[in-house]
């Protein structure tokens, strides 16, 4: 999307870099030159992947394990992160879980889980960047990732959707409050991007086949991770230096077309428009 360099001088710390979208996004941050820190529970797995991004990009990157539900090893990610490049940028709350339940089915632990990694594991991370930030006057970009049903809310993935409503409320309400800093917020609520992980658990095989996401997608296929980190670097670039509080929805028009009340009627064959507007018209 960018031409090269266009994030250099930039260092990014992205939760939940070390796979998936996370993984993605942080690559296409190398690549246009921006210094960049990953984090993630296993250090192996964050071992595996600076090695791999390094040799893909020639870029800079460390990882350093973290669980970003505590404040003590979020501040240990940061404060190795500004010994290494001198300072942070921006930040992109990636950091996630989540499987299908009914809720009936869950235990308050269950609940817990979810609702730590995802909103409290999101204002951990931010607080604490927003305090360094504030503190050493330093224009900075936060880039945290939702989904659709964080407006809508959603059956089965119930403490997701109240977590990620949080996330979104968290966007706009530091978008308004910390601006006067240059501090910038921003979302993406991304539909189906196929990932090893969060993916899988939330389409597994047996329900893929009854449920298949595709139908529920104007465009017929599953979103490109490069596409979603094209609009990544562009939020987290000095490209979009007047959007703030926005949070941009990448799904193909899946949301939309779902929550439409007359769009099932994809369904009908063209054949039978003739004999429906018969119908409507009051025609025998």
């Amino acid at each position: 999307m960018f031409k090269d360099n266009e994030l250099k001088g930039k260092t990014i710390l992205v939760t939940g870099g070390g796979t998936g979208l996370g993984k993605s996004m942080t690559k296409y941050f190398m690549e246009l030159g921006a210094n960049l820190i990953i984090c993630s529970r296993k250090q192996d797995v964050l071992d595996a992947t600076v090695k791999e991004l390094q040799e893909a990009t020639g870029g800079n990157i460390i990882g350093i394990a973290c669980d970003v539900r505590k404040p003590i090893e979020v501040e240990n990610v940061i404060a190795k992160g500004i010994e290494e490049y001198g300072e942070i940028n921006g930040l992109v709350n990636n950091a996630a879980g989540n499987f299908i339940s009914p809720t009936e089915r869950l235990s308050p632990k269950a609940f817990d889980v979810i609702v730590d990694i995802v909103l409290k594991g999101s204002y951990n991370c931010t607080l604490l960047m927003g305090k360094y930030w504030i503190e050493k006057k330093i224009p900075a970009n936060i880039l945290n990732i939702v989904t659709t049903y964080s407006w809508t809310g959603s059956g089965f993935v119930v403490p997701s959707a109240i977590a990620k409503a949080g996330v979104l409320t968290l966007t706009r309400s530091l978008a308004a409050e910390w601006a006067k800093y240059k501090i910038r917020s921003n979302a993406i609520a991304p539909g189906p991007f196929p990932t090893q992980g969060a993916f899988s658990r939330l389409f597994p095989e047996g329900l893929k086949e009854k449920l298949d996401p595709l139908n529920r997608i104007p465009l017929k296929r599953y979103g490109v991770h490069q596409e979603l980190a094209n609009l990544a670097a562009y939020l987290m670039s000095d490209f979009s230096a007047y959007v703030n509080g926005e949070v941009v929805t990448i799904d193909g028009g899946e949301w939309i077309y779902n929550a439409g009340e007359f769009t099932g009627l994809d369904a009908i064959p063209s054949e039978m428009w003739d004999m429906i507007e018969k119908q409507v018209r009051g025609k025998k």
